[in-house]
């Protein structure tokens, strides 16, 4: 994708852009009269830009809300008239956000090369690697299972090149369902491809758009039980699972089956991956609190750090 600025009308760079292709920062109209009450930038209500924001437009903590990255789906899908390659997601994943406090934005799967992939980083302050497909078994050696997604291999070099750069910088980060794999086979664990072989049943993802409430029971001492406690109903939807937990890593919590429904990395820096979908209860917000708490924290040590 071409990312560069488009130039005015498509002709002479130097040619005042066409009204219609004008920015509405004023209307369209003259470059230097304020903009329209209607076309105001939220982040001081819509008035004085030197104006601090509302208070809803700030974290819990009192500091600018945290921007938090999740990465998204790239698929052809059918809008309107149009059936074209897209990136998106779920408007659950980045509700759980905002509602936590956070600013969302997505990062839909792009060519990866260091500066790309350092320039998003160091807008953010927290990352997430949300659900979706399966990843590549040759990411962990293995063949594929016939019941294992056709690879996009895309997407995990993206999600594997954002993950292993957060965890450089001390990031925090959120790993949800596909994102616990991401994060287990990032630092070398591998994955059970299907779980019915393993189990029997198909209790973990009962059916097509089904998600199903299972039991699980935390780790004592981990994050993740300070967070939630010893046990917790969470929603499921999943055919794969952790097999060889990744270096580092510890399981933070399983299910009755014994099968692996959480991980994290011990530490200061917060690393938590579960395997369920927090984002379908909102109405628990604990998980998506913690990691913009986390942001909040990654963001003001950034802003000492800088220099003034």
């Amino acid at each position: 994708m071409d990312l560069s600025a488009s130039r005015s009308d498509g002709g002479d760079p130097l040619r005042p852009a066409s009204p219609r292709l004008r920015s509405p920062v004023s209307d369209g109209s003259d470059p230097l009269r304020p903009a329209s009450p209607r076309l105001r930038s939220p982040v001081s209500d819509g008035g004085d830009p030197l104006r601090p924001a509302s208070p809803r437009l700030r974290s819990p903590l009192g500091a600018s809300r945290p921007v938090v990255g999740l990465t998204a789906y790239l698929e052809q899908v059918r809008t309107g008239v149009w059936d074209i390659p897209a990136g998106y997601l779920p408007a659950d994943y980045f509700e759980g956000i905002t509602m936590a406090g956070g600013v969302a934005v997505l990062l839909p799967p792009q060519p990866v090369d260091p500066e790309s992939v350092g320039c998003v980083l160091d807008s953010l302050h927290a990352l997430v690697i949300t659900g979706g497909y399966d990843l590549d078994p040759a990411a962990y050696g293995q063949e594929p299972h016939p019941a294992t997604d056709h690879p996009r291999p895309g997407r995990d070099a993206w999600e594997f090149a954002l993950l292993r750069g957060a965890l450089q910088r001390g990031m925090p980060v959120l790993g949800i369902c596909r994102g616990t794999q991401v994060l287990n086979v990032a630092l070398g664990g591998t994955l059970h491809q299907h779980l019915p072989d393993i189990l029997g049943h198909s209790g973990h993802r009962a059916g097509n758009g089904v998600f199903t409430r299972l039991p699980v029971h935390t780790a004592s001492g981990t994050r993740l039980a300070e967070l939630i406690g010893e046990s917790a109903d969470v929603p499921c939807y999943h055919h794969q699972a952790i097999d060889q937990v990744g270096e580092g890593l510890v399981v933070s919590a399983v299910d009755v089956d014994g099968v692996i429904e959480a991980l994290e990395l011990p530490g200061d820096t917060f690393v938590l991956a579960v395997q369920w979908h927090p984002e379908k209860s909102l109405d628990d917000l604990r998980l998506f609190k913690a990691l913009v708490d986390a942001a909040s924290g990654y963001a003001g040590r950034q802003s000492q750090a800088e220099p003034r």
